[in-house]
């Protein structure tokens, strides 16, 4: 038997060639020996440099696209809600320390009107509840509460405490709005009964410009503008005369202005009572 047959040397043979330890590189040879040919990766940078390039150029999706445009949306209505503000406050930083006195007690008086009308309000109930016949206490109320409307309504005329103004319009600048702004500042000065030029004005009364005079109701009138108001002259006046108020802006338009208390201002133009088309009583 020769030597390749002697069964040591047939299972060497069998078995593969021994895998050589790998070297470390050298400088002639970079790559080293790498088992298979594989190379090693390239050099990826240093960690910020990673950073940068996962956020750049950002990938947004969809959602992502919406929030953002929300959030701009919200900010930029925070933004313009703030500078309205600062204009508020910077107009009453501006003003005249008697001005900012008068708004402040116009303010209370308002707050006093309403607390006036909730007791009066309270009284009416205590006196229901406690009267002996409370169907004549119902009556009586019932009766003034319809005085109280036909007033606030226009089918009844008015008297009581009150103011005039006069407003001249020579530069035929004042328009309808100024008017309406007017009205609306003697309603929230408590102002009970109010007729302009011989036209009672109610709570759906509308003004409109109509060839260089103005329309209430669809009735034209023409300047001079005079307003009879029945209601508290110490409330009633101040509430024209704050700052960057009525008397203010038709001033700036060159109109002439005039507020005069009495102890007596008459409101007689009568609006016809109109039975609603589709509304009626809950009780019927």
């Amino acid at each position: 038997m020769s030597d390749d047959e002697q069964p040591a040397n047939r299972l060497r043979k069998e078995l593969p060639d021994e895998v050589p330890p790998a070297r470390p590189p050298s400088a002639d040879d970079p790559a080293g020996d790498v088992p298979g040919g594989a190379q090693p990766e390239p050099n990826q940078g240093t960690g910020r440099q990673r950073l940068l390039k996962g956020l750049w150029p950002p990938r947004l999706t969809r959602a992502q696209l919406i929030v953002a445009l929300l959030l701009f949306g919200l900010g930029f209505g925070l933004a313009v809600q703030v500078a309205s503000n600062s204009e508020s406050d910077s107009a009453l930083r501006g003003a005249r320390q008697e001005d900012l006195v008068r708004i402040l007690d116009e303010l209370d008086d308002r707050t006093q009107r309403l607390e006036d009308e909730k007791q009066g309000l309270e009284k009416q109930r205590d006196e229901l509840e406690n009267s002996s016949d409370q169907a004549e206490e119902a009556r009586k109320q019932t009766l003034e509460k319809e005085r109280q409307l036909g007033i606030l309504a226009g089918t009844v005329a008015a008297q009581g405490p009150g103011i005039t103004v006069t407003i001249e319009d020579t530069k035929g600048t004042v328009e309808a709005d100024m008017l309406l702004d007017a009205i609306q500042e003697l309603r929230a000065a408590g102002a009970e009964a109010i007729q302009v030029n011989g036209v009672r004005v109610v709570a759906g009364t509308y003004l409109a410009d109509a060839d260089n005079s103005v329309g209430v109701d669809g009735n034209k009138i023409n300047a001079p503008y005079r307003f009879q108001v029945i209601g508290k002259p110490q409330d009633l006046e101040p509430a024209l005369n704050i700052p960057g108020g009525v008397v203010q802006t038709l001033e700036k338009e060159q109109a002439t202005v005039t507020v005069e208390r009495s102890s007596k201002i008459v409101v007689d133009a009568l609006r016809a009572a109109e039975r609603p088309d589709y509304a009626r009583s809950s009780s019927q």
